[in-house]
């Protein structure tokens, strides 16, 4: 709509990009999104829509970075504001689906050490053993 209007639900090119980009990175395990938005929706309806067609739509759609970059950008951001166990799992997943290698993921959080501190650093790295170990990819080689 050319008027300003808002649009429908699921409608338009942000909308259309930004679900797009998450079916890429969401690969063949799209449930715990779709279940989160659909969570959501439930109380604030417009929320999903403002994720996906802004987040995913405007951001992550973005030339300049590939998925895989902007995943491991995310992840050390989510570190850092700490008390995102949610998005920090969806965001790996997403990193490992579009290419970043464990071993990648662990270094990304030992970076993450010195500027977010211990608490943060070793939560996140919880969640990463829990994400590899739903994936089967515990243990992981030495270093």
């Amino acid at each position: 709509m050319s008027d300003g209007t808002a649009r429908a639900w699921g409608e338009g090119e942000r909308y259309d990009r930004g679900a797009a980009r998450i079916a890429e990175i969401d690969g063949d395990r799209p449930e715990r999104r779709q279940e989160a938005y659909r969570v959501l929706a439930e109380v604030a309806p417009d929320l999903p829509r403002f994720a996906i067609e802004f987040a995913y739509g405007d951001i992550h759609s973005r030339p300049g970075l590939d998925a895989a970059r902007r995943e491991l950008v995310t992840i050390g951001v989510l570190i850092a504001l700490g008390d995102t166990e949610r998005q920090l799992t969806s965001h790996l997943v997403s990193g490992l689906n579009m290419g970043l290698k464990p071993h990648e993921i662990v270094e990304a959080v030992l970076q993450a050490l010195p500027y977010a501190g211990f608490p943060r650093t070793i939560n996140a790295m919880s969640v990463v053993r829990r994400v590899l170990e739903e994936r089967g990819e515990l243990p992981l080689p030495p270093s």
